[in-house]
């Protein structure tokens, strides 16, 4: 059974080809060694994304553990998974629209700012981080945009934060108990579920930041492209259109 369904992949990879540079040798023979496709470095990516296996389980003869790491590494520094995450969100935008009312993730759960960091932090000191990675992603916030968090974000700092950019909080207050679909925190909810799908980020033993940071713009860009073909299937019709909607 494949790690993705192949009209998810297969568009992932065509626009993942397109941004990778034209590769240049100065061997006189090419190589000594003929050099693993992209396609099938790309898609052992994806089987440790979804599956959280290390490289070594999913290693094969003619493709190893230290291989895909190298190819990982070349395409860290090219920075073209990051391309991809912004490539994908613009198409969503365009053909979707974000609704950005709700930042962070949007009205529907497309992650627009995510920021990396170690085990047993608490959460609220990257909620400034956060939104100007969202800034950044789509050219900047709107004004007066909610921002929903849960009560461990219930500080006067935090609120000053918010107040300063022009943001409203709506957050839980301490010690009092809250509806289940208290505000549209569920919204944000959800996309961490999506994220927890793909089991590289919930058994994550990369010890790198900017590694780390690679696997989770790789999980948004499935996210953003299941999504767009989710929300396309009921608008318009194309070539190749799952029989269902996904």
């Amino acid at each position: 059974m494949p790690a993705l369904p192949p009209y998810i992949i297969e568009p992932i990879f065509e626009q993942f080809q397109a941004l990778l540079p034209d590769r240049v040798v100065h061997h006189p023979l090419g190589c000594h060694k003929p050099r693993i496709p992209d396609r099938v470095i790309l898609e052992k990516l994806v089987q440790i994304l979804v599956f959280g296996c290390a490289y070594r389980r999913i290693a094969e003869e003619g493709c190893s553990a230290t291989a895909i790491r190298d190819r990982r590494d070349e395409w860290i520094e090219l920075g073209v998974m990051e391309a991809l995450r912004q490539i994908a969100l613009s198409a969503y935008d365009r053909f979707i629209g974000l609704e950005l009312e709700e930042v962070a993730v949007d009205g529907k759960g497309i992650p627009i700012g995510s920021i990396s960091a170690g085990a047993n932090r608490h959460d609220s000191p990257l909620l400034v981080p956060t939104l100007e990675h969202a800034a950044v992603s789509v050219g900047s916030l709107p004004e007066e945009a909610s921002i929903h968090r849960d009560r461990a974000y219930d500080s006067f700092l935090t609120r000053e934060r918010l107040r300063e950019r022009n943001l409203i909080a709506q957050i839980s207050k301490k010690g009092q108990p809250a509806p289940l679909q208290s505000g549209q925190r569920w919204v944000s909810e959800r996309t961490n579920s999506w994220h927890n799908a793909h089991k590289k980020l919930v058994w994550c033993m990369e010890r790198v930041g900017r590694v780390i940071d690679f696997w989770v713009a790789f999980s948004e860009v499935v996210i953003i492209v299941r999504r767009l073909i989710r929300e396309g299937w009921m608008r318009y019709r194309w070539e190749g259109r799952p029989p269902r909607r996904p």
